[in-house]
């Protein structure tokens, strides 16, 4: 990925979780390594590469007890930052991408607007004049927010499952990351005959605002996300328990939406569809 915010720190943190999430959205419970990938231009100050890599060490070893193991560095005209995670379950305990049944709940574990958000924080920095109309503290508050959001990893919605002894009744799972709530749904979606209905969307404060504001995509939940929540969809009598659960294990979460069949592949937002503003995770 390519910075999306100033502090290398934070952006080395961000990347960490980026990377992770995707062997946690296959139901992996620990990560055994993360191998850097980083690509600076040649001016680029020292402190800034050390910065990042001290971010993505800070995630791996105090945020999700695992390591960087080794990696790679390169120079490039783009800055690059990412990398290989992985981990160790076994076989019949991951939960595939697709896999989702009529009827299922689809429930979301992080709030989306990530993109319109992280414009602001830019445009803050180069033409204030521009967001004149909004809050200052407000906009501070959710730039924070997202920075949180990004920074904090899906382990525990991964360690909530397997507090289970049976958890077959979660059918499909993402992470929600560049393709956004829409797209990742759509995936979940793949090889069956089923549709999904959009009836709930959980969103960054401001968020809504900032993106059409700043012309980023948001009414159809297109707009993309960066180390996002993990999308699930769960056999409807369990989806209170399971969200209960989730929220005793300190993971937020909403009810956003419902497997039906009324056109293979299609991900719609309801005409009556709730936006609910998000202050804090």
């Amino acid at each position: 990925m390519t910075p999306i915010i100033d502090e290398p720190d934070i952006m080395g943190e961000i990347a960490a979780c980026n990377v992770t999430n995707d062997v946690f959205a296959m139901n992996v419970p620990e990560i055994s390594g993360m191998l850097v990938f980083l690509a600076v231009q040649t001016s680029t100050p020292d402190e800034i590469s050390e910065g990042i890599l001290k971010g993505i060490k800070n995630f791996m070893e105090n945020k999700i007890n695992s390591q960087v193991v080794g990696g790679h560095t390169i120079y490039s005209e783009w800055p690059l930052i990412g990398g290989e995670a992985s981990g160790f379950v076994q076989k019949d305990k991951i939960i595939p991408k697709s896999g989702v049944k009529k009827g299922d709940k689809l429930i979301l574990t992080k709030p989306i607007g990530i993109q319109g958000v992280m414009a602001a924080y830019r445009v803050l920095k180069n033409v204030p004049e521009m967001l004149n109309e909004y809050s200052i503290t407000e906009l501070k508050a959710s730039i924070r927010l997202a920075i949180k959001i990004m920074t904090t990893p899906n382990q525990n919605v991964v360690k909530t499952i397997h507090s289970y002894e049976d958890f077959s009744f979660i059918h499909a799972m993402s992470d929600v990351t560049g393709f956004g709530l829409a797209g990742h749904t759509q995936e979940m979606l793949q090889n069956s005959p089923f549709s999904a209905v959009i009836e709930r969307v959980p969103n960054i404060k401001l968020a809504k605002e900032l993106s059409e504001d700043l012309g980023y995509a948001f009414d159809n939940c297109q707009c993309h996300e960066t180390a996002g929540g993990m999308i699930m969809s769960v056999y409807p009598s369990m989806i209170e328990d399971f969200s209960n659960a989730l929220a005793s294990n300190g993971v937020s979460n909403w009810i956003v939406g419902t497997i039906e069949k009324t056109g293979p592949g299609l991900v719609k937002v309801s005409e009556n569809v709730e936006y609910i503003e998000v202050t804090k995770i």
